[in-house]
């Protein structure tokens, strides 16, 4: 079993989701708006997965930040704090397999479909 972790209302969640859906992929959603993530999971997917690359930086969350603020994460420490307290700047969606491997970030019908071969 799958767990996909994102945002309901989100574009690309609900583009994935359908995905999913329609290749009878059976997965768990996992809303970290309504449910929050913990600093925990947040550090092993920063273990597996470069703190740019998990950070949401072209979404509204991070362009209302001041220079200031974006200026102060610098690391995948500050970013963590960061995304913790700041759900919606969590790239999404983001694949997770039982054993809590990164599978996937973001969403590509070619990359999934490989990943799920």
């Amino acid at each position: 079993m799958f767990t996909l972790y994102g945002i309901p209302n989100c574009e690309t969640v609900k583009k994935t989701r359908r995905w999913l859906d329609a290749q009878q992929v059976p997965y768990l959603f996992y809303d970290y708006k309504k449910q929050g993530i913990s600093r925990e999971k947040l550090d092993d997917w920063l273990s597996q997965v470069p703190w740019e690359k998990l950070l949401n930086r072209a979404g509204t969350t991070w362009r209302k930040l001041s220079d200031e603020q974006k200026n102060g994460i610098t690391d995948a420490a500050s970013a963590a704090e960061f995304m913790q307290s700041n759900t919606s700047a969590i790239k999404r969606p983001l694949l997770e397999n039982e054993a809590g491997k990164v599978l996937a970030l973001g969403f590509s019908e070619k990359e999934y479909g490989q990943i799920l071969a």
